[in-house]
């Protein structure tokens, strides 16, 4: 399998390379500014994904809860980036590890003053990293986001953010590209299916168990209430611009810009993800056709962002046509989890668990059959001993926070919309709310 796989660009890849020895080498500084702007880049293109969330979200919960969809979308991007910097970073990039492999350094703010051939022994501005990284820590939170909505209180979300952007996050992700235990394990994860995207599922799965379906989502009958978004223009602008900031996701994942050979390896990450998202969106059409007799837009928006949470993996080592295959499987993932979690009651507002948890997964355990370096039992280890540490941790806070001050508004508030309860305003006031 591996070798199909990989060997429909080998030609181009080998006429890549020849190019790439032939070019001349460019000089410590040139490199160091092109490394570091591609981080800045990468960077701000994975902060309009932020944006994507809340559009997306906006648009597949029902009118009444918003604006505190929206809330929630800044406010837990505005805690990441306070947390990264306070505990997160040092704590997932450890100069001195406190258990070795295991955890990093404790309550060690980053700094991003210059130190004495310090910059340019990386390559790149520490400023320029720590913006990056930070993007991806904050991703990581807007997954929980959509999948809690509509029926969990603000203040225990925000706390159960705190500690999934300044702790859980850095520490799982310390153990790969903090050179932790299983990075010493050969374990890959190029720009975060596990790390980041099942990472944000499991802790997204456990509140959801913890927190309970939406009033009227299950019927005593057993079948399913359905419960429509309320605008699919917003939660196809969101998939859009999603789409958009995963070239930074990934491109930026390079972690370099310096040379010809990386230039040509960025470029091929950008046009692996286009192919596996496009072949989601494929998958997606066909599987809801067959399933349901008819196509589903929100989750063909979806199979959109399960090809690119598959591909996350390992965007650069794929064939074209391996991408779409990794891409296609995303997609026919994130339609047929949907009705396996409504089998077991577990209430999924936006599909974030089947996206970015069960994608996930997947597109990290199939990086073996692209990159000869890595092997599927240690990519089995990784998912296991991440999702084992991200879901036990997250279950653990919430059960902490559901019994000390409750993570769930009440009945009333939950009919009559979290927008007035929770925030006191709407998104949509000119308009009369079914209640």
């Amino acid at each position: 399998m591996p070798v199909a796989l990989t060997a429909l660009p080998a030609m181009a890849q080998e006429a890549a390379i020849s190019a790439a020895e032939a070019a001349p080498a460019v000089t410590v500084e040139v490199a160091y500014i092109f490394n570091t702007l591609l981080f800045l880049i990468g960077g701000f293109l994975v902060m309009w994904m932020a944006a994507g969330f809340a559009m997306l979200e906006a648009g597949l919960v029902r009118s009444k809860n918003v604006t505190t969809q929206l809330f929630k979308n800044i406010s837990l991007f505005s805690i990441a980036g306070i947390m990264f910097w306070l505990v997160g970073y040092n704590l997932m990039y450890p100069a001195d590890w406190t258990i070795g492999g295991w955890i990093g350094e404790l309550f060690a703010p980053k700094s991003i003053e210059p130190v004495a051939g310090g910059d340019a022994a990386d390559g790149y501005s520490a400023g320029s990293d720590f913006f990056f990284q930070l993007m991806f820590c904050a991703t990581t939170a807007s997954i929980v986001s959509g999948t809690l909505a509509e029926r969990v209180r603000l203040w225990p979300f925000m706390i159960f953010t705190v500690v999934l952007t300044g702790v859980i996050y850095p520490i799982e992700a310390s153990w790969e590209w903090g050179a932790g235990w299983l990075d010493q394990r050969g374990f890959s994860d190029f720009a975060g299916s596990t790390l980041v995207h099942a990472a944000g599922g499991f802790a997204a799965l456990a509140g959801a168990i913890v927190l309970g379906p939406r009033l009227g989502k299950y019927r005593p009958d057993g079948r399913m209430q359905p419960m429509p978004g309320s605008n699919l223009a917003l939660a196809t602008l969101g998939t859009f611009i999603l789409w958009l900031g995963w070239f930074g996701f990934n491109g930026a994942s390079q972690l370099a810009l310096g040379s010809v050979s990386d230039a040509a390896d960025v470029s091929r990450i950008f046009v692996n993800t286009n192919a596996a998202a496009s072949a989601g969106v494929i998958a997606a059409i066909v599987t809801t056709q067959l399933m349901f007799g008819k196509i589903d837009l929100t989750m063909v928006l979806n199979g959109a962002l399960a090809g690119l949470v598959a591909i996350t993996a390992e965007p650069l080592t794929p064939s074209i046509f391996a991408s779409l295959l990794i891409g296609g499987v995303g997609g026919v993932i994130a339609v047929v989890v949907v009705p396996m979690l409504d089998r077991m009651r577990i209430d999924d507002v936006v599909g974030a668990i089947p996206v970015h948890l069960c994608a996930g997964i997947w597109g990290t355990l199939i990086v073996p059959a692209t990159n000869a370096d890595t092997s599927f039992a240690v990519q089995a280890l990784g998912v296991g001993a991440i999702g084992f540490f991200v879901f036990g941790v997250s279950f653990l806070v919430w059960t902490v926070l559901k019994a000390t001050m409750g993570i769930r508004v009440d009945q009333e508030a939950e009919i009559t919309g979290l927008d007035v309860s929770e925030m006191g305003m709407e998104a949509y006031p000119d308009f009369v709310q079914a209640k």
